[in-house]
């Protein structure tokens, strides 16, 4: 039994604890959302993020200190915009045992990963804990209700991922253990952008417009030729891109209807604003903000990305979603 914290109780961070928790592992989850506190406490269920899935055992906080008591693994279910200040909040309080485990997948600022900001942060501050990365393709409602499915841990040091695959993986939640979180976390980035666009065609298809399979599968295909180009130069293994990390999660997120990033892309696409799609999202859609940054990533890198740069055109509002859609369709 492992004594685990997460913290960040949306819908993912929430499943991941319903299906430790049944594995009779010792869960605590930190939250920052009063109603999420009180839901889980009272009733056992987080009624805003994941209703109809009870998390009886998870010991709700809003004090982060005390959810890092006594625990071992410390899992970061934040959003990528947020996760490098909680890491702040919780460096003072971090003992040598405690082994780091990301959630969030992205880029920060200064050409570094969520992964690689995360570990410089721990090694200004003169510690030693190991940090490893999850990514797949894990639909927190499916999850939660025990449908079977697989993820990448990764790791520098492989012996670390080998032994939280063996630790935590459960018998719905198999885990793989893998040796480049950088590659995992890029790729695990990107298939939000992906996503996006895939969206913004079962939006279209609502206002009857240009929308159907064809073109989602003729997007679909050029965001995934685009990641295989792209995320080699940025530091992925090329590998990566045909494993749970790479073509597993972007084609789950991508197409199935809980898809948070899918989701926003479809509201993209009916006509919306990106503020007043943002609006109507009470979950976090990383894939604007992946977009955006993989566009600057790219900028200075020199490298041509027009599948994304079409995307950023969107989202500048400079055109509508059809206009993006024949221009990703158009690359060859």
């Amino acid at each position: 039994m492992a004594h685990i914290a997460i913290l960040g109780l949306g819908n993912w961070g929430t499943a991941i604890a319903r299906m430790w928790l049944a594995d009779n592992h010792r869960v605590k989850g930190w939250t920052i959302e009063q109603e999420v506190y009180e839901s889980i406490t009272m009733d056992s269920v987080n009624a805003k993020y994941l209703p109809n899935h009870p998390v009886e055992g998870l010991e709700a906080t809003m004090h982060i200190e005390e959810a890092l008591e006594g625990v071992e693994i410390i899992v970061l279910a934040v959003p990528s915009s947020v996760i490098l200040g909680v890491v702040d909040q919780i460096i003072p309080h971090l003992r040598p045992g405690h082994v780091l485990l990301d959630l969030a997948k992205g880029l920060a600022d200064g050409n570094k990963s969520i992964s690689e900001a995360i570990q410089q942060k721990l090694n200004d501050a003169g510690t030693s804990n190991t940090l490893a990365v999850v990514t797949g393709p894990t639909i927190a409602p499916e999850a939660a209700s025990g449908v079977m499915t697989t993820a990448l841990v990764a790791s520098e040091d492989v012996s670390v991922a080998q032994q939280l695959a063996t630790t935590l993986t459960t018998q719905t939640f198999i885990l793989h253990p893998a040796a480049d979180p950088a590659g995992a976390e890029l790729w695990g980035a990107f298939k939000n952008v992906v996503a996006l666009a895939c969206g913004l065609v079962d939006g279209l298809k609502q206002v009857g417009s240009l929308g159907g399979d064809n073109l989602k599968a003729a997007i679909f295909m050029a965001g995934f030729k685009e990641g295989c180009l792209l995320l080699p130069q940025l530091g992925a293994k090329a590998e990566v891109a045909f494993g749970p990390a790479g073509l597993g999660d972007l084609y789950v997120t991508a197409t199935s209807p809980h898809g948070r990033n899918r989701s926003m892309g479809e509201k993209l696409g009916t006509g919306l604003t990106i503020e007043q799609a943002l609006e109507e999202m009470h979950m976090v859609a990383e894939g604007v903000r992946a977009a955006r940054m993989f566009g600057e990533r790219a900028e200075d890198f020199g490298i041509e990305i027009p599948f994304t740069k079409a995307l950023n055109t969107l989202l500048d509002g400079f055109i509508d979603a059809e206009e993006c859609c024949r221009r990703m369709v158009a690359l060859h």
